[in-house]
Formats: structure tokens, sequence, C-alpha cells
């Protein structure tokens, strides 16, 4: 009959979305974000010649990703969440053409895409995740997306560089591009779009970015997520950028940062046993555990700071270690406490954690700078991953 339509076999043979799923589409994503991830730090400082400034260049950047992250639900509602994946991908591409323009505004525009995109994956995949996943196995499927992305964060970085340096930015900034195209054939593969479930909007009534903000600052639970998200991604972000640029600047070279990037992530794999011990010794005493020992090993790093450089990078590593901890555990705070009508305009605040952890510390390290030296940029976050341990063992609940 002409009016028959055959699907092809494979699609309802497509299985179900698991924590598998997610966490190679989260892997392919990381592939495509942690290529550069040493490589853009490296780039700023050659065109700006000075660390301070390329910390006033984050900030900048930062503060103007936040506008994007609080509009994220309008922007989910009017097009869907497939479309809203589907541009983040497209920005990261976008972003590398920005960047190979070698340009203080190339780098601007391309750093701004990255945030952006960055921001539209990360909120739309946790809402899939929310809506997929019982709230009983968050724990294990988020050490187990952090497991997967350990092949991306411990080669991307090394590899970008060994692009960058040997065969030039293109070189570089075009493996991105691969990535995020790989991405979003892997997520249209994956068809997330076609549960019902999860479609965008509902019969809820949009609110203003503001409105979200006091109904979820409001909510004592999503404060604390949002704290423990924040001091775990204030570690990344000076990790990120400090590591390389404290590994140029002490003459180990560029190559001796990408490594050390690469180092720590190779650490992620034991998300998994992260995952395990909060689940046998309770996320709170591990996530407290966690903070308190970071704390620790980044007071001695600013310590010993230039005098010893190859030290401060391992004692940079052990903090990736309990860093990890926090990845594996932290983001389950958020989705064992978040409502369901309002998911996804919470998800977006909650994902404002990021935004400020690139726009906030960037912004105290350059005061910090004028004062001291580089190794006092470790011991100002030493301080705050004190305090955020402090917060979590005493208003974390014991049940968790």
């Amino acid at each position: 009959m002409s009016t028959h339509v055959r699907h092809p076999i494979w699609l309802p043979a497509l299985r179900p979305a698991d924590a598998r799923t997610f966490a190679s589409l989260y892997a392919v994503e990381s592939f495509a974000r942690a290529t550069i991830s040493s490589v853009i730090p490296i780039q700023a400082y050659e065109i700006l010649h000075n660390e301070r400034i390329v910390s006033i260049l984050y900030t900048i950047v930062s503060l103007m990703g936040l506008s994007v992250t609080l509009f994220m639900p309008m922007l989910i509602r009017r097009f869907a969440r497939r479309w809203v994946y589907t541009a983040g991908c497209v920005l990261l591409a976008i972003g590398s053409a920005f960047f190979v323009t070698h340009t203080l505004p190339g780098q601007i525009a391309g750093m701004l895409c990255r945030v952006m995109g960055a921001s539209a994956l990360s909120i739309t995949l946790n809402l899939y995740i929310m809506d997929h996943i019982r709230k009983t196995d968050f724990m294990q499927a988020e050490s187990l997306r952090m497991a997967w992305s350990m092949f991306a964060w411990t080669g991307g970085p090394t590899l970008g560089i060994f692009l960058y340096t040997h065969f030039g930015i293109y070189a570089a900034h075009g493996a991105v591009v691969v990535f995020a195209f790989a991405l979003l054939c892997l997520f249209w593969f994956y068809r997330l779009s076609d549960n019902r479930s999860i479609r965008p909007g509902g019969k809820t009534r949009p609110a203003n970015p503001l409105a979200n903000i006091g109904r979820f600052v409001k909510q004592p639970r999503l404060r604390l997520a949002w704290l423990i998200a924040f001091g775990r991604s204030c570690f990344w972000t000076t990790f990120f950028v400090y590591g390389p640029l404290f590994m140029v600047i002490t003459g180990q070279g560029e190559l001796a940062g990408g490594l050390l990037v690469s180092a720590g992530n190779a650490l992620l794999f034991v998300a998994i046993f992260w995952g395990r011990a909060g689940k046998r010794f309770g996320g709170r005493r591990v996530m407290t555990f966690a903070y308190f020992a970071m704390s620790a090993v980044l007071f001695a790093a600013g310590g010993v700071g230039e005098a010893a450089p190859l030290l401060t990078g391992a004692l940079l590593l052990c903090g990736a270690l309990f860093t990890i901890a926090l990845d594996a555990l932290g983001s389950t705070a958020f989705m064992r406490s978040v409502r369901s009508y309002e998911k996804a305009q919470m998800a977006a605040v909650y994902r404002t954690y990021l935004d400020f952890s690139e726009l906030t510390p960037p912004l105290v390290y350059s005061v910090v700078l004028t004062f001291f030296g580089l190794g006092s940029v470790f011991v100002t976050l030493g301080i705050l991953a004190a305090f955020c341990g402090l917060v979590t063992w005493r208003y974390l609940p014991k049940a968790f």
C-alpha cells in the first residue's frame, strides 16, 4: 500500500536510555571540551603576555556567559531540549573557528561560545538524567559518568597541546570540531527527544530567571547542593587554568602543563570507588573528608609554590584525587532535592555554579596576585575548600 510506512528495524530495537547512555554522551562531550582545555589559557597568555590580565579575561567571559545559563529554561521551552543540546554541540565547533584567528576578539568570542555550548549541554543532559535514572541510582550513575570521562580528560589535554605545538592551531581546534560532530551524531542516534515524558515545558507556566533564582535560594537543600558543586568546580577551574600557567611561568614548558592536567584527569577512574565509598560510608562523610583533604594539600601546594614546581604539581594532583570524590557524589545532592515540576528552572540556576566557578576565582586571584606570588592562588582555594567542608558537615543530612 502506498500509504504504509515501513520504519527501519533498528529504531524500535534501540534500548531505553540508562546510565551507560549518558556516560557515553558525556565522554564524547568531554573529548570535545578537554582537547583544548590546556590550549586556551596558554593561547590567551600568548596574546596578553600577563597572567593577571588572563584572569580578568576569564572573569569577563564567565560574566557574559552567566546570563545565557539563567535564560536556558526559556530556550528549552521555546525550542525543545533536543535543539538546545544540538545548539550546544554547534557552539563548541563555532568557538573553535573563532579561536584559530589567534586575536583578542577571536579569543573572547571563542571562549564565550565554549561557555554557552557547555551550558546548553550540561543543563539538558542533567534533565535527561533526572528523567531516566531513579533517585536511588544517581550515585552509581554519576560515578560511572565521571569514570567514562576519564579517557577524555586524560588524553584530551595532552593531545591538544601536542597538536598545538607540533601541527599548529588549526589541528588543535579542528579536533574539537570532529568530536562535536561525533557527539551530535551520537545524541541523535539515541533519540532521547522521542521520549514524551521529557518533552520541555509541559503545562507549567514559564517564570523569568529572577523568579527562578528566588525559588532556588529559598530552598536550603538546593543552596547547599550549589555550594558543594561550586567548591569542587573552583578547584577544576584553578587546576585547568593555573596549572598549565604555573608550569609555563616556572620554566617547565607547555607540554608539562598539558601532562599535569592529563595526569589529574587520569585519576577520574577512581570515581567508581568514591561512589562505592559514598554508598557504604554515606555521602556526607565522604564529601566532608574530601573537602578537608583537598584543603590540606592546597595549603601545602601554596607553601611550596615556585620553589619546587614539580612538588607543587604533585600536590595539585593529590587535590584532584579528592575533588573527584565530589564529582562522583556532589551532583546527587541536587538531583535528590529538586522538585519534579521545576527541574528545568532549578537545573538552570544550579548550573550557575559552573559559571560562578569560572567567574569568581579569576576575579579573586587577579586581586591576590597583585600582592602575592602565584602560590597564593592555591592557598586562597584551600580556604574555600575548608569552608565548603565545614558547611557540608554541618548542614548535609546524616542520612544522605
